[in-house]
């Protein structure tokens, strides 16, 4: 466990400057896995001044000389896939084969983010003036910083590290408290690559120490974080002081819209996968379901059949599993908490509605809820869990009405087979994301961004690129 106990700095492991460490435990039986620094202002300014010293020199190396050395990174990832699933289902407690594919799928998007290298653009723009020419160049902002959250350990740190690499900067990432174990293990991997020293630095600690003092560091040019909405606000007023760029995506409410012609079996299993994945645990999964009248108690029977027969538990115990725990206790009982009030408002429970007995760990049974109205927190308020609300709803319009009605902004879906319906969503739902006929689920080379509180700018494809990137005008006279 000695690389456990190390932060990533400049290239190699160091210890960190304060003894405190963070004890990581296994959610689906509250025992200790292993323990990793909580570092204090001393590490987060070893690391940003080591990724400023590198930063110029990355920046001179062609672009298509960084996705070379990108792809190493991800070569090593796919060497390592079924130990780095291991390490991640140990402390986060998704199921090994959502680990697998999340561990896949980082290397994946680490050669997509690669293959940009070639295809980074500026502009000429006309001149009002004889003889002149204007350009317009895209230039790396610096030194960024990556904060992540715990629900996607793995693949958030590609999620930050490729597009920031690829485009000329170099970063600092700070993994979750609840889950730095796999930070470290790809750390560790960055020992077999050519990427040179201070490029990508990783720290672990608590965000209130260890993330405040990266996102109030003078020279951080970027933060990016993912993770909720209390956090990003935080890191919004940190980064304030010295005008620092955020990019945040923070928490969802996703509403699913059932029409009553809506092929209502494909309906119900998109909408179980969009629950369930992960325990429930992703900011945009379908978090509310509005169903119109004349088709909810089929379509709540088939969804609850779903429900019904999922399994659950320990994934290191028995891989059969197609569902792990919530990540520690407090989720655990926030999730209970809204059940429990939802129950006492008058919603009935056609499935689970209770903690499951499973031993020590974090576990919630899948629950279907029916009757619930707009003014319930169930219907309002991020659930986090295995949990879907449904209400009846008289048609589409009513559906879109209170689908907006949100203080979230970033998933939306709707099950129809009428083109004009699913048109009209399309026009009317203020969200950045609407899935039509599927699961909620975006893919890498997509805008995954979000409205009102769901965050502030946006990731993956050409315009999650250019976040990391700003611009720089040119007015040439011949």
């Amino acid at each position: 466990m000695t690389k456990a106990c190390k932060n990533y700095i400049d290239g190699r492991f160091v210890d960190a400057d304060g003894k405190d460490v963070i004890e990581v435990l296994n959610p689906a039986n509250a025992q200790v896995v292993g323990v990793a620094p909580d570092s204090g202002a001393a590490d987060v300014e070893a690391a940003v001044a080591a990724a400023k010293r590198a930063q110029p020199a990355w920046e001179k190396l062609p672009p298509i000389a960084r996705a070379t050395l990108l792809r190493q990174i991800s070569a090593r990832i796919r060497a390592n896939v079924d130990r780095l699933a291991r390490r991640i289902t140990l402390e986060q407690g998704k199921v090994l084969s959502l680990a697998q594919l999340e561990v896949a799928f980082t290397a994946d998007y680490i050669d997509y983010m690669a293959e940009w290298a070639r295809r980074i653009e500026g502009e000429i723009v006309s001149s009002d003036r004889p003889g002149e020419s204007v350009f317009l160049f895209r230039q790396p902002i610096g030194v960024t910083a990556g904060i992540l959250p715990w629900n996607f350990p793995f693949f958030l740190i590609a999620r930050k590290v490729a597009p920031a690499l690829v485009t000329g900067n170099t970063i600092v990432i700070k993994s979750s408290e609840e889950t730095p174990l796999n930070a470290i293990d790809f750390a560790d991997l960055l020992a077999d690559t050519e990427i040179p020293p201070g490029v990508i630095n990783i720290l672990s600690g608590r965000g209130a120490s260890t993330g405040h003092a990266l996102s109030a560091h003078k020279d951080v040019d970027l933060v990016s974080f993912t993770g909720s909405v209390r956090t990003g606000i935080n890191i919004m007023e940190a980064a304030s002081k010295n005008l620092t760029r955020v990019n945040l995506e923070l928490g969802g409410k996703a509403p699913a819209i059932v029409l009553a012609d809506a092929d209502l079996e494909l309906a119900a299993k998109a909408i179980y996968d969009s629950r369930v994945l992960n325990t429930g645990q992703l900011c945009n999964c379908a978090e509310r379901i509005y169903v119109e009248k004349s088709v909810v108690e089929k379509f709540s029977a088939l969804v609850t059949a779903h429900m019904k027969a999922t399994t659950y538990g320990d994934p290191m115990a028995d891989a059969s599993v197609s569902m792990g725990p919530l990540i520690n206790e407090a989720g655990l009982k926030k999730v209970s908490a809204l059940v429990d009030k939802a129950k006492a408002s008058g919603a009935q429970v056609l499935t689970g509605g209770r903690v499951a007995d499973r031993g020590k760990g974090h576990h919630y049974e899948p629950t279907v809820l029916v009757g619930c109205r707009s003014g319930m927190d169930i219907m309002s308020q991020e659930i986090f869990g295995p949990v879907l609300p449904i209400q009846a709803i008289d048609g589409i319009d009513e559906g879109i009405a209170l689908a907006n009605d949100s203080e979230y902004g970033l998933t939306s879906s709707i099950f129809t087979r009428n083109i004009n319906s699913a048109l009209q969503a399309s026009r009317e739902l203020r969200f950045g994301e609407t899935y039509v006929n599927r699961e909620h689920f975006e893919a890498m080379q997509g805008f995954h961004a979000g409205r009102r509180k769901s965050g502030i700018g946006g990731t993956d494809g050409k315009h999650g690129l250019y976040a990391y990137m700003e611009t720089h005008i040119v007015y040439m006279q011949g």
